[in-house]
């Protein structure tokens, strides 16, 4: 069983282009002030490849967040792969 974490944090989309993540190494990250998180986690086939649609569709819903990082887990064992994105992010107060 392992787990691969992959922590980015891009003030533009330029600098996402600078970073190629390797398997082996946690990235350098710089934390950002955030008040909520949304964690999008999918084990079976289909459910993985639905997320895109789903985290996107959650964005669309909420423009007034800013979103301050997202941090990308994979773990597997012999028989399953989970994916999960922890989506930090800022809203005003209500």
């Amino acid at each position: 069983m392992g787990a691969t974490v992959r922590r980015m944090h891009c003030a533009t989309p330029e600098d996402a282009d600078l970073i190629a993540p390797s398997a082996t190494r946690v990235l350098p990250w710089v934390v950002a002030a955030f008040n909520g998180v949304k964690i999008f986690s999918a084990t079976m086939f289909a459910d993985r490849g639905q997320l895109g649609d789903r985290i996107t569709a959650w964005l669309s819903s909420s423009p007034h967040r800013k979103l301050t990082d997202i941090i990308v887990t994979q773990s597997s064992d012999a028989a399953f792969h989970c994916l999960t994105f922890s989506i930090f992010y800022q809203e005003a107060p209500r």
